[in-house]
């Protein structure tokens, strides 16, 4: 038997070591998670992210086995240093007998201060909430309602007492608001990052994972620890108790509501791209495993398809798109860039794949939106720039809008060219910026400050996930017979979407020049739809009807232009 054990850094993860029989051929990262060490791995150990570093200080030769050609994210340096991908390091244990290896897990990046977008635009609701109080003077006893339905009784008068939440399941963020029922007023909001994502990072990947029983009890558990962490908080602040909580109307795409729902998302990977769960539901809190009153229930709002979910539901909701006229497009840019087109009240909606880029995954000086990262970034034709970070403090990172304003900021002044390489030496001596390009592990960089920096792998990363979006928006457009020119308004949402510059988008090209000036920031618009939901009963039926009626789903991987129309979107 050989025993395994893991550190955090300098410190023990465990009292003890955790000891097992390691098989010939597991990697560290699956040794790891069966000894129940968490290891960050967001692309579920597929050896792209390079987030599950681990420092392997001392071992037998014959100890480990490193696929060759897999530790392409890892520095010279940090090679050195014996640190190694644990999902592409592999512990022989065939071929030992009692050795002992000390691994030590890098430190992940704090993510407690994390910037999370949790407020969307004001939204007029008429107080009708689905749950209502009754008190009965002759029992003594309070009847919970949901409509004409007892969900329970209580002791005493508590009529007055009844709280709902609305749950925003994003990708990569969670956002979790409490409300007075009675009042309609919003008590408390806190947010988290859906840890799913140390797992697996987008949609794709968390569906392959969620196939099997293991994977989707992980995932599932991940889920629902996170929002019961949140209901504990806004209890704890608010001074209400759970069990006063009666109704959660659950907010987020297809596959983060199959998740939460402990449902396997498999159908939603393979053809026909069939969701097991359609929404407009009603679900048992407690068998969700949800801490709120016993009597609780959960809603789901309908679903699209099995990439156009609740978020979009609520985002047509709380935007009033079938009510505007004109030509009007809702675009919520994220690791899945979902949009909606309404032209007078008609509606279709897509979805198309834009990947962790803008989350910082997947990009060599990437992060999140924590203190440090690069949030706003501006050239001028001297050369000289000016970055803005969040809270102020020393760059350490790019987080997805300073990302976007950096590319942006380059092709503007042309030291990216259409095609996303940086100009030649040869022809852009006197270019202001040309100093700023420097070589790293022989690749040239554009220097930001320091040790951070963009390279030319991360300007491909932004071609593929801005030209997913344009692609979908062109093909969006184009199946309604429409052109560029042809749409009145642009509404952005998301958390992500809110913070970024209208100028940048444009000069990415994830925009169409034609849409210059008429954009409009909404915020977190599945929060705020959620919102209309919770606490007026008859939006629910009204969107309900919306989505039979007068929706339309463009599924884009069926969609015969598609591919082309990606590829022409990928140049700036």
């Amino acid at each position: 038997m050989t025993i395994l054990r893991f550190w955090q850094d300098n410190s023990q993860v465990a009292a003890t070591a955790v000891s097992f029989e390691v098989q010939d051929n597991i990697t560290v990262l699956a040794a790891a998670r069966a000894a129940g060490v968490l290891v960050e791995s967001p692309c579920n150990g597929a050896g792209t992210c390079g987030k599950c570093k681990v420092r392997i200080p001392a071992y037998p030769p014959e100890a480990l086995l490193a696929r060759p050609g897999c530790h392409h994210t890892l520095t010279p340096e940090e090679i050195s240093q014996g640190i190694f991908l644990g999902c592409t390091t592999e512990i022989q244990g065939q071929a030992l007998t009692t050795e002992v290896i000390n691994i030590f897990v890098l430190e992940r990046q704090d993510k407690s201060n994390v910037q999370i977008l949790s407020q969307g635009q004001q939204l007029a609701v008429t107080l009708a909430p689905n749950i209502t109080k009754q008190y009965l003077p002759d029992k003594r006893q309070t009847v919970v309602l949901a409509g004409k339905t007892v969900l329970g009784t209580e002791p005493g008068n508590t009529a007055a007492i009844a709280h709902g939440l609305v749950v925003d399941i994003g990708t990569t963020t969670l956002v979790t608001a409490l409300f007075d029922l009675t009042t309609g007023q919003e008590l408390s909001t806190v947010s988290a990052l859906n840890s799913q994502s140390l797992h697996a990072q987008d949609v794709l990947s968390r569906i392959k994972l969620g196939n099997s029983p293991e994977g989707l009890a992980t995932l599932y558990t991940e889920i629902i620890g996170a929002i019961n962490s949140m209901i504990s908080v806004l209890t704890q602040t608010t001074g209400i108790q759970p069990q006063s909580i009666y109704e959660i109307v659950f907010s987020g795409n297809t596959c983060m509501l199959h998740l939460a729902m402990n449902t396997n998302p498999a159908s939603l990977g393979k053809y026909p791209y069939t969701p097991v769960l359609w929404g407009n539901s009603y679900h048992s809190a407690a068998a969700i495993g949800l801490t709120a009153s016993p009597c609780a229930q959960v809603y789901l709002p309908p679903v699209m398809s099995a990439y156009v979910g609740a978020d979009i539901t609520a985002g047509i909701l709380a935007a009033d798109l079938a009510n505007l006229k004109g030509t009007t497009l809702f675009v919520d840019i994220g690791t899945n860039g979902e949009m909606a087109l309404a032209v007078n009240g008609r509606l279709s909606v897509t979805s198309t794949a834009a990947g962790p880029a803008f989350e910082g995954m997947n990009i060599v000086c990437g992060m999140r939106a924590a203190p440090g990262a690069i949030e706003k970034f501006k050239v001028d034709y001297s050369g000289d720039v000016e970055v803005k970070t969040i809270s102020g403090t020393p760059a350490v990172g790019i987080c997805g809008s300073g990302l976007l304003d950096i590319v942006g900021e380059l092709v503007r002044t042309k030291l990216i060219d259409k095609t996303g390489k940086f100009a030649g030496t040869e022809t852009n001596h006197t270019h202001p910026l040309q100093r700023r390009l420097k070589k790293e592990n022989g690749k040239t960089v554009f220097t930001i400050q320091q040790t951070v920096y963009l390279s030319q792998k991360d300007i491909r990363q932004v071609q593929l996930a801005k030209g997913a979006i344009r692609a979908g928006i062109e093909c969006l457009l184009d199946a309604n017979g429409l052109s560029t020119s042809e749409v009145d308004r642009i509404f952005i949402a998301g958390s992500f979407g809110f913070h970024l510059n209208a100028d940048s988008l444009i000069n990415t090209g994830m925009l169409p020049e034609a849409f210059r000036g008429k954009i409009d920031f909404l915020g977190n618009t599945a929060k705020t739809g959620g919102q209309a939901l919770l606490l007026n009963q008859d939006s629910r039926q009204t969107i309900a009807n919306l989505i039979k009626k007068q929706v339309k789903v463009l599924e884009l991987a069926t969609y015969s232009d598609f591919d082309k129309t990606f590829v022409n979107c990928l140049n700036f």
